[in-house]
């Protein structure tokens, strides 16, 4: 399609009043009207969006990258102890897929949990000794037990769940969330990313820029990566000998040359490029003073843990991710890598559990002490779970679990939840959902809801399709776990 053709048919009732006159002088005059302390005022989104009054104004995902083992956290099955080394069932398996890993062992030795488990909370819900201070707020949290998905490898799995297919080149739910709802900050992003570090298994899997990518939407809807070391955004920082005047009249004259440009041609991504440009500017002030952590206080800071004075940490992404919720930001996502025990549970897990578990227990309090819960949707998960047979040498004190993407466990907590609850059943061996079952595209289904938006009305013309996040099967928020 011609370009100006495409760009004439994706043009939103938002798009064409901007550019009548009126628009322009109201959005002129917005412009010389200094922001009202607290107050907030949307910047971007579709006209017609949120669909209906939404229970969450902005989401916080904390997304633990390489399969999580539901078994020896969150899904006790205590009938295991007593089949230890004990073939898994063909009743059970059904035959199903398998990985290339494990597919060619003689047999599927079961390896219950070497961990404790106990009820806590008001809800009884079961939580193993690895997760203490997961265990202290279980009744505000509703653990869905029964998520599920058809890809099987890391690859396929995580751009899956973060895009709603398994090949690239899709829009990420952060990219959506920005295209849909807009920001209420408009010195920072939209969608932020970070990716924490671990200290678990070494080798862990890559991840890659499109899982918070804009795929066939506009780019500056894009999630922006804030990094650790050096500048916080890449190329954020003036060159040497450009002062901030330079760099405005510079950015000024680049506007220019882009109007033209998008005058004769109209490629929408030309004026992403001028808005992307202008974001950046603003953002020379904005991060700095977002990054430091100076003025925190001190029970702040001892309630995430001692890593939190680690730059790059969970702990310290964690607080980052508090610091740029209250400021606006539409959709923080945590990338934390390292969860595929597939030989060392008992070496790497407990490293893993350690890096979240304090840190997500004071996002969740810190949330709550500044009245944003109630507002902020927080998701905790992986793109699949572990097998409850072993892969590699099976002994009471160490075991390892291969890929397992017919069951696992997801938390939710905050803006539109419900406190204390758990959702879905597995079998005994946690291989197989018996009991409310719930597909990927129905949790960011969930996700899309609680933020008042109706995953199917949400599209974006592309390539002839009405493109969206949940894909073109028919799935559905889940209601029982919405407050």
């Amino acid at each position: 399609m011609h370009p100006l053709n495409e760009h004439i048919q994706t043009l939103t009732r938002r798009h064409f009043f901007g550019r009548t006159t009126l628009g322009l002088g109201t959005a002129a005059l917005a412009t010389l009207i200094p922001d009202r302390a607290g107050a907030a005022t949307t910047t971007g989104g579709l006209a017609d969006l949120p669909h209906f009054a939404p229970k969450a104004k902005r989401a916080i995902y904390l997304f633990m990258n390489g399969g999580p083992s539901q078994l020896d956290m969150f899904d006790y099955k205590p009938a295991l102890d007593q089949l230890f080394d004990k073939d898994l069932p063909e009743s059970i398996r059904k035959g199903q897929r398998l990985t290339t890993m494990t597919s060619g062992q003689a047999r599927f030795p079961l390896a219950p949990s070497k961990y404790k488990f106990a009820q806590h909370g008001q809800s009884g819900a079961w939580v193993s000794e690895l997760m203490p201070w997961t265990a202290k707020m279980a009744d505000k949290l509703a653990f869905i037990k029964s998520v599920n998905t058809e890809a099987i490898n890391h690859d396929p799995a995580v751009t899956y769940i973060c895009t709603g297919h398994q090949l690239p080149g899709r829009a990420s739910l952060g990219a959506w969330l920005s295209y849909g709802l807009g920001t209420e900050n408009s010195n920072l992003p939209a969608f932020v990313v970070m990716t924490a570090s671990w200290t678990g298994r070494k080798e862990a899997q890559a991840i890659y820029n499109r899982l918070w990518g804009s795929g066939f939407l506009p780019s500056k809807h894009q999630g922006v990566a804030l990094r650790s070391s050096g500048d916080p955004v890449l190329f954020l920082s003036n060159p040497a000998g450009v002062d901030a005047a330079t760099r405005r009249r510079m950015l000024d004259a680049l506007a220019r040359l882009n109007q033209k440009q998008y005058d004769e041609v109209a490629d929408p991504e030309t004026q992403a490029r001028i808005a992307q440009y202008e974001m950046a500017f603003r953002m020379q002030s904005s991060v700095p003073e977002l990054m430091d952590l100076s003025r925190e206080p001190k029970n702040v800071l001892d309630s995430y843990g001692p890593d939190v004075h680690k730059p790059g940490t969970f702990a310290a992404s964690c607080l980052l991710a508090r610091r740029l919720t209250e400021r606006g930001v539409r959709f923080v996502q945590i990338f934390h890598r390292g969860w595929d025990q597939h030989f060392n549970i008992s070496g790497d897990l407990p490293n893993q559990c350690r890096d979240v578990d304090q840190p997500c227990h004071a996002l969740i309090r810190d949330l709550e002490r500044r009245g944003l819960l109630d507002e902020t949707l927080v998701v905790w998960g992986g793109e699949f779970g572990r097998t409850t047979y072993c892969q590699g040498k099976l002994t009471r004190e160490n075991y390892g679990r291969d890929h397992h993407p017919r069951c696992f466990t997801v938390w939710m907590a905050g803006g539109g939840i419900k406190q204390g609850i758990s959702y879905g059943k597995t079998d005994d061996f946690s291989y197989n959902i018996v009991e409310n079952p719930v597909h990927i595209h129905d949790m960011n289904a969930t996700i899309l809801h609680c933020l008042g938006i109706d995953h199917r009305r949400l599209t974006f013309k592309s390539q002839g399709l009405d493109m969206r996040l949940t894909g073109v099967e028919e799935h559905r928020a889940v209601r029982a776990i919405l407050a």
